[in-house]
């Protein structure tokens, strides 16, 4: 998809979340990096986003009869392992097209990796999800939230959509607690990655300046907790993995 001008340009990338029109932004990038950001993923996380996403779904404890929607669902790849986990159904929801066509087309690839049948996907916003109240008995988001214009509000409706004693589980990444690995990977993340994915991809609209500074700049594993707390979960859980790289949020909806 060819871009005449970058998307996240230097003064846009000082405060990303700030951005005014943050939502548009992220929805042209993600159509734009569509076709190769299932490659860039694997490559720059030296393929542990797989087993991230399975880990997961493993906290989650998935049981045979639950309902999934999966936010920001992306090209699909923790949907299919919400499926290959058992769920029931799983609704992939994202609102980037480009994204979307290719989580249709990756499930004759990967139909080993789930049910017939049991996957579907849906063009929605996250902050306004177009399914009624109390629909699913898990929503989930891996990757995603930090993208969301409104955090507070696409918290608040991955919990409206959850049926009573339902459970919410958010895969992000976020910044290792100990100084050296901190120093580290924000090294790799915000100098290193960015020209190697930028070059891998041929990203022209500047994602892969973005999403590092989104994670940098994005809230503390303290605050997230809060910040679920306060759109109505309880028993919210925070588990980190590879060295604090990225964070599992496992949330409930107890009252109808």
């Amino acid at each position: 998809m060819a871009q005449s001008k970058p998307t996240w340009t230097r003064e846009l990338l000082r405060a990303p979340h700030d951005a005014p029109d943050k939502s548009a932004r992220v929805r042209q990038m993600f159509n734009a990096i569509a076709a190769r950001y299932e490659l860039v993923n694997t490559v720059f996380s030296a393929g542990r986003d797989a087993a991230w996403r399975l880990r997961a779904v493993e906290l989650c404890e998935v049981q045979p009869d639950d309902a999934v929607l999966d936010v920001a669902c992306g090209t699909g790849d923790f949907a299919r392992t919400f499926a290959s986990a058992g769920a029931r159904t799983v609704v992939g929801c994202d609102f980037a097209h480009e994204m979307l066509l290719l989580a249709m087309k990756s499930r004759s690839r990967r139909a080993a990796g789930e049910v017939k049948g049991r996957a579907r996907w849906c063009e929605g916003d996250a902050l306004r999800l177009p399914f009624a109240s109390g629909s699913f008995s898990i929503s989930s988001c891996a990757f995603g939230v930090r993208n969301f214009a409104d955090l507070d509000t696409g918290l608040r409706e991955m919990f409206r959509v959850l049926r009573a004693r339902g459970r919410a589980v958010i895969l992000e990444f976020s910044r290792p607690r100990n100084g050296v690995a901190r120093r580290l990977y924000e090294f790799y993340a915000t100098r290193l990655m960015p020209i190697a994915a930028t070059l891998v991809s041929g990203d022209r609209t500047g994602a892969y300046r973005y999403l590092p500074q989104s994670v940098v700049s994005f809230v503390e594993p303290e605050e997230m907790c809060r910040r679920l707390r306060h759109a109505g979960f309880s028993g919210v859980t925070a588990t980190p993995l590879t060295l604090g790289i990225v964070t599992v949020y496992v949330a409930a909806r107890d009252q109808e």
